[in-house]
């Protein structure tokens, strides 16, 4: 039957429950303009989601060439038919009546509108100048983790075969380098391992720094579904916010921050010592044991207690629960990518499923998630730092091979050392040796740490910077030449989600103005460059979406994530398809390392992998030695403390990461409305005891501040662990009266203005999560609410909530229960937040937010 479901009150809508090793049932997500019926639909255009890395299939609504509606597509094997808040309202923003529509050049310190000759010329103009004077280690590319497989490409292209520079890295460095890195340093080469069909079968799931409640929700959904039904999974969780994963857990851990991998060894220490091990797994597929057990040996619950600040006896039924389970599947993301020690603690989950055997079956994989819609194409394209296809920078045979699909000399691509990171990119144009750089899709001047220096970086007057954008974000507002980009369901391209799935994203209606595909832009650029290859033939031959995917498919040829099998027509079938897909798995490949590890010898490997606590590159000479036949690498490391301790002026430890409803720098979702009522501000997450220690209270104004800025925010009164505050990363300033930064002396609205830089050694991921302190109260609340929301794991504190740490006073029952009443009070849910829901029972909305009861603030 159908129901009117509040998807902003009850994010994860209905449940359909179903039994292990059962299928999961079909629920289809429909959300359509207020004044459209169904019936009144006749053209829909098929898509996935492009707000976080679930890659939730799904078809647009048009009407009359307008956008007017989505709908989940039922046979999708990702979601089933379901959708996510995001994906049911964020597609709003593409009539956003503030999109970019011309392209902007800075003139007399202005931007002013100009036709597309006169950017893309000026683009050309400097380019050719630089590579004159400077060659091109003087120009740089700083791309996303939302364009399609075929612009990644293209760009990949002309950066390293047509410019020749080694500066080509995304943002997808700062959430998914630590996913690809710990890969490579287990199994020799990129690509995950498991399946989001694994929530099916395990019996245990395991999540490590994973709030897939609000990052990837609809498999949440299916792990509420799996929970619901007959034998469900049991859920360990290790994350210090009371996340949604945590109250459903059997085991929640809770560590300090920049501890995971003093717990993990524990973890692993407890699994060893048990002899929960798989020996003839470990024999014939691993080498390395033998060091990791030296490395454990003495890291008991009780070592590890004593720093991460969990009780030994909590590790010790989290040890018993993964060295048990007869299906273990396990998930990493944010939490451990970016902390201290990232690479080393995601290669202990590796670790984990290596010495249990817990490998290649179902319910038995792990998956080094994803944060962003496309993150898994910019590695495999070569637009993150990488070169396409999983080839390995080191090897020289992999550089001639790309030579050869390129028709260019070897000696073109540049791989005199390891492709440049983007923390690197910011450092080389701070010193002045990178000139020109081209953020295509991205907004740094939000989204990297200590935002006063990144400002100050693309402030120079030296530094030529080329933005490609929908908006005129912080970033484009410091550009000296902005171009209109088209984006999702304005477009036509193919993108891949976390668990390998490739989905076709067809063009659904016209961009406004005179904004371009992003894949037109390069093209463009590259004709205006003249880029050729050996022969004197254009080095790019494909002019169109399909024509670059099928060029695409040629590079990735014999390679791990070979798309030779695909096509666009195949893609427009009822689902996506995960790679590998070509001659031998005609129907795409369902998990990798089904039968021993396949890309791990020392001559087809991406990567021979680095030192996990220096982050020192090692060679081919060094790899052969320790794994000539090419199994999976069983890596120990030792735990070291973070860079930065609370001390007396900054006592606590300051996270930061997503909430639900919003997705970066929300350039998107704080233009639809659904999405922006239910989290409208930026907020502080503090815990009861340390509320009630500082004398605070909910919805007090607080400035949260570090040794390289402060941020404020109204205070929400929280589960987090004590000595631990949370701000969400999204809120910057282009809905502000500053634009792009703080209003003159005030403290920022961005929490970027407090991280540190700093980033892992082996992946190079900037360390978000491991910031020392302080926090005082700026105004009482005098009546005001956080505007946080209450359905999340930013909900406020609960009188019965059992502390999941070793210390500190319990949290004073009445101001717990305080808290709770104030944010209990009815939301306003009006009728656009309301989705047609197949399957779901018609009941009210019981878990009310209380972010659309307040708005100011927001622009």
């Amino acid at each position: 039957m159908d129901a009117s479901v509040d998807r902003v009150a009850q994010p994860w809508g209905s449940r359909t429950p179903y039994g292990r090793h059962g299928k999961w049932p079909t629920r289809v997500d429909t959300f359509l303009k207020e004044g459209v019926e169904p019936e009144a639909v006749r053209r829909w255009v098929q898509t996935a989601s492009l707000l976080h890395s679930d890659g939730d299939a799904m078809d647009i609504a048009v009407v009359d060439g307008r956008m007017v509606g989505v709908r989940g597509r039922a046979r999708d094997r990702v979601n089933r038919g379901r959708l996510g808040p995001k994906d049911l309202f964020a597609w709003q923003a593409n009539a956003s009546p503030d999109r970019l529509t011309r392209p902007l050049v800075r003139r007399g310190g202005r931007l002013v509108e100009c036709d597309w000759d006169t950017a893309m010329e000026r683009i050309a103009a400097r380019s050719r100048e630089l590579l004159g004077e400077r060659g091109p280690g003087a120009i740089g590319f700083y791309t996303t983790g939302q364009l399609f497989l075929e612009e990644y490409y293209t760009l990949a292209v002309l950066a390293r075969a047509g410019i020749g520079t080694n500066h080509l890295d995304g943002n997808t460095r700062l959430c998914t380098s630590t996913a690809a890195e710990a890969l490579k340093e287990s199994f020799g080469c990129d690509g995950q391992p498991g399946s989001y069909d694994d929530i099916d079968h395990a019996d245990v799931i395991a999540l490590f720094g994973h709030n897939i409640a609000e990052t990837q929700p609809v498999q949440w959904m299916r792990i509420l579904d799996r929970l619901a039904g007959g034998d469900p999974p049991r859920l360990v969780c290790v994350d210090p916010r009371p996340t949604k994963v945590a109250r459903a857990a059997t085991v929640h851990l809770a560590p300090r921050a920049g501890t995971n991998l003093a717990l993990l060894n524990a973890l692993l220490h407890e699994i060893i010592r048990t002899d929960r091990v798989d020996h003839d797994y470990i024999a014939a597929h691993t080498v390395g044991f033998e060091e990791l057990v030296s490395r454990v040996r003495d890291c008991t619950p009780a070592w590890a207690a004593g720093i991460c600040d969990v009780p030994a006896e909590r590790i010790g039924e989290a040890a018993q629960l993964l060295g048990t389970a007869d299906r273990l599947m396990s998930t990493v993301l944010q939490g451990v990518y970016q902390s201290h020690q990232a690479t080393a603690a995601a290669v202990q989950v590796n670790n984990l499923h290596l010495i249990r055997g817990m490998l290649g079956r179902p319910g038995a994989g792990v998956l080094q998630m994803n944060g962003q819609p496309t993150a898994q194409n910019t590695r495999e394209c070569g637009a993150n730092g990488d070169l396409p296809g999983f080839r390995n920078w080191q090897n020289d045979s992999h550089v001639a091979d790309l030579a050869k699909v390129w028709n260019v000399d070897p000696k073109t691509i540049p791989h005199y050392a390891p492709p440049t990171h983007a923390m690197q990119m910011f450092r080389y144009a701070e010193q002045g040796s990178i000139r020109m750089l081209w953020c295509s899709g991205t907004n740094p001047a939000v989204s990297l740490p200590e935002l006063s220096r990144i400002r100050s970086i693309l402030s120079q007057d030296r530094l030529f910077l080329v933005v490609q954008d929908l908006f005129r974000t912080e970033t484009a507002e410091l550009a000296d030449v902005v171009l209109p980009a088209a984006t999702w369901g304005e477009k036509t391209g193919t993108f891949t989600n976390a668990d390998r799935t490739v989905h076709l994203s067809d063009k659904a209606v016209e961009p406004p103005g005179e904004a371009k595909p992003d894949l037109d832009i390069f093209l463009d650029y590259a004709a205006r460059m003249d880029f050729r290859d050996k022969d004197g033939g254009p080095l790019i031959t494909w002019h169109d979406p399909e024509s670059a995917f099928e060029a695409w498919k040629r590079c990735s040829a014999g390679r791990p994530c070979d798309y030779t099998g695909l096509s666009y027509d195949r893609l427009r079938g009822d689902s996506g398809i995960q790679w590998p897909c070509h001659e031998q798995a005609p129907d795409g490949t369902q998990r990798l390392h089904t039968d021993g590890i396949g890309w791990a010898h020392p001559d087809v490997c991406e990567s021979y992998g680095k030192d996990l606590v220096t982050g020192a590159t090692n060679d081919v000479v060094e790899y052969r030695s320790l794994n000539p036949d090419g199994k999976a690498m069983i890596k120990a490391a030792g735990y070291l403390p973070p860079h930065e301790a609370p001390d007396q002026d900054y006592p606590f430890q300051l996270t930061t990461g997503r909430t639900l409803y919003h997705f970066h720098t929300r350039a998107k979702t704080a233009r639809a409305p659904q999405l922006q009522a239910a989290a409208p501000d930026v907020w502080v997450e503090a815990s009861a005891t340390d509320a009630a220690t500082l004398g605070l209270d909910e919805g007090d104004l607080v400035e949260v501040a570090t040794p390289r800025g402060a941020v404020r925010g109204r205070l929400r009164v929280t589960d987090i662990r004590p000595g631990m505050l949370f701000v969400p990363f999204h809120y910057g300033y282009w809905d502000t009266k500053a634009g792009h930064g703080p209003d003159g002396d005030a403290p920022g609205r961005a929490e970027n203005e407090t991280t540190i830089t700093d980033w892992d050694p082996a992946s190079k991921q900037p360390l978000f999560k491991t910031a020392a302190a302080a926090l005082r109260r700026v105004e009482r609340g005098d009546g005001h609410t956080a505007p946080a929301p209450t359905t999340t794991a930013s909900a406020p504190a609960r009188a019965d909530a059992a502390p999941a740490t070793a210390g500190g006073p319990a949290a004073l029952a009445t101001q717990r229960a305080e808290a709770s009443r104030d944010h209990d009070s009815p939301g306003r849910h009006s009728p656009e937040h309301r989705v047609r829901d197949q399957h779901a029972p018609g009941h009210h909305a019981q878990n009310r937010h209380s972010g659309d009861e307040r708005g100011e603030g927001v622009g």
